[in-house]
């Protein structure tokens, strides 16, 4: 890489654990290219990191949700010439409630960002960094992709397929120069809870949510290790591994307790 900065994109970069990983990159004086809804925080974010740290940082303002946004992003970046060293795909979004209850276009939209735009960015940003023999892939999952889930049975999917892919990707492109690195969170204090309506469940009430900036560390040193899955926290890891050898009813319904809610 020389002397010249490396680029990374980081998608859901506005808060939360993607907030965090673009702090970390900036720190270590990579450029960025920040993606999110949310205008206001995303420019703000990006203000306090080219002041703080004298890098270059686009914000984009872009609803991954949408179909068309990730060629429409590729290309924008393309366009203006801006080459991504290191994909950082974070965006993502879950719902409490049964799938009977839940609206299809909800159920839907999980699958559009969770998982279409996270495999269509990959696509799309993947050709590139071959061509140059060289590049970082780090998708964000969740421990929900070890276990069904019900009450968020579509995201507990989606997450699923997260870690499949990232691993299948990550072996494919072995002696290749690009790794692929697939962060697995247990329960983490952003506002994604809040959003899926499980923040009061047993799983954030009666358990301890790890700190984004911790998950986030984490991440970026499993990252940098070029390793190929990252479970933040010992409690995480030793359920992920109790998962592969419990049997799959009671996992199942384990799982569903932990998402009940409780006063």
């Amino acid at each position: 890489m020389n002397d010249i900065k490396p680029t990374v994109l980081v998608t859901g970069a506005s808060g939360g654990i993607g907030c965090e990983l673009a702090k970390l990159f900036a720190k270590d004086h990579h450029n960025l290219v920040l993606v999110a809804r949310s205008e206001a925080k995303l420019v703000r974010l990006a203000d306090e990191l080219q002041r703080r740290f004298g890098i270059t940082v686009k914000p984009v303002v872009s609803d991954l949700a949408a179909p068309s946004a990730p060629q429409l992003l590729f290309d924008q970046l393309q366009g203006d010439g801006v080459t991504i060293d290191v994909l950082v795909n974070n965006a993502g979004y879950g719902k409490l409630g049964e799938f009977a209850e839940i609206p299809i276009e909800e159920s839907l939209g999980q699958i559009q960002l969770n998982v279409t735009a996270l495999t269509y960015l990959t696509k799309l940003f993947l050709g590139p960094m071959l061509e140059r023999g060289w590049g970082k892939i780090m998708n964000v999952a969740s421990t929900a992709g070890f276990q069904p889930g019900p009450l968020m049975a579509v995201y507990y999917a989606t997450k699923a397929h997260v870690i499949s892919f990232s691993e299948a990707l990550a072996n494919e492109l072995v002696d290749k120069g690009i790794t692929v690195t697939c962060l697995c969170p247990g329960a983490t204090a952003t506002d994604f809870s809040s959003r899926a309506g499980n923040d009061r469940s047993r799983l954030f009430k009666q358990l301890r949510p790890m700190d984004a900036k911790t998950v986030a560390l984490k991440g970026y040193r499993g990252l940098q290790a070029g390793k190929t899955l990252v479970i933040p926290g010992l409690s995480n890891w030793l359920l992920a591994e109790m998962l592969r050898i419990s049997p799959r009813k009671l996992v199942t319904a384990v799982s569903r307790r932990l998402l009940d809610a409780v006063e």
